[in-house]
């Protein structure tokens, strides 16, 4: 055994040393590449595209031989930036400011398109072309023959207050309502008189119709002979617009029976009278029956002569 090992202090020949490590092993390529670089020391490190793997600001990974791609990325990470191609800049620079617009024409058109659909319609009459006029139609054309029920140029469409047509709940006092204010002045005093005095008694004069346009009298004798079959059995309640005494406002039919009943009592002292025995809702105004008394009542309108002008 003491053969085999040489003394402590004797100096080692190469043999020995050879023994004792081995046979050489072949270097890495990349382990290769570490040692010259540490071996080279300071000198190494002036080249601006290397690093000292040694350094604490790497990572440990990279002191490893063996991880290749590692190594590579730890020698070359202190190599300074290219800057981005200016090309590529202005691509990006023209991609945002393209979406940017488009954006920007979307929101113009969602608020022109809000816009125009809250617009009054006068604002959209405006862009519309403008139709001819009608022409002009002689007022003497317009209206029929003396005798003829109706007028020639009589509007068909539906009639309103203008016409003549009487909402719920007018009274004689209701100005505003056309029945009303186009009675004829005496009659309309007298029934305000009668109204007042009857007020007394908690009943009030309500308006069934009054005055009437021609176009309006005569929608109501077309459905009144719709209704009776004839026009013969129509005139016992409907006279034409030339005849009527509703046209010329001097007629009223009052509601309610109430007020029928104490018109028929005391409507003489007022000289309202009702005209007709099967219109119990229709007055005139007889001034004299003040003094006389209302006069005898006609059966109906056909026995009445001024219904037959």
């Amino acid at each position: 055994m003491s053969g085999l090992w040489p003394r402590a202090d004797a100096e080692p020949t190469p043999g020995t040393v050879a023994a004792i490590q081995g046979p050489p092993r072949r270097l890495r390529s990349a382990e290769v590449v570490m040692r010259t670089a540490l071996m080279n020391g300071p000198a190494f490190s002036q080249h601006p595209h290397t690093i000292d793997a040694t350094g604490r600001r790497i990572s440990s990974v990279y002191r490893k031989f063996d991880t290749r791609w590692q190594l590579r990325a730890g020698l070359t990470a202190s190599m300074p930036q290219i800057p981005a191609s200016p090309r590529k800049a202005s691509r990006k620079f023209y991609w945002i400011f393209g979406v940017v617009l488009i954006l920007v024409i979307v929101m113009t058109s969602v608020v022109l398109g809000h816009q125009l659909r809250n617009s009054s319609p006068s604002a959209a009459a405006s862009w519309s072309v403008p139709t001819a006029s009608p022409p002009k139609v002689p007022r003497s054309a317009q209206r029929g023959a003396p005798g003829e029920s109706g007028l020639r140029g009589e509007r068909r469409g539906p009639l309103g207050e203008a016409d003549g047509v009487v909402p719920d709940g007018v009274t004689v006092f209701d100005d505003e309502v056309p029945a009303v204010a186009n009675l004829d002045p005496a009659l309309l005093r007298a029934l305000r008189r009668a109204a007042a005095d009857a007020a007394n008694d908690r009943i009030t004069f309500y308006v069934n119709s009054g005055w009437r346009s021609p176009a309006y009298q005569n929608k109501l004798l077309r459905e009144a002979v719709s209704k009776y079959g004839s026009k013969e059995e129509a005139a016992r309640w409907v006279s034409t617009a030339a005849t009527s005494l509703h046209v010329k406002g001097k007629a009223v039919d009052i509601g309610r029976s109430n007020a029928t009943e104490w018109l028929s009592e005391h409507g003489a002292e007022y000289g309202l009278c009702q005209i007709y025995r099967n219109e119990t809702w229709h007055y005139e105004l007889r001034p004299d029956a003040i003094d006389r008394g209302c006069p005898p009542m006609y059966a109906d309108p056909t026995q009445d002569p001024r219904m037959r002008k």
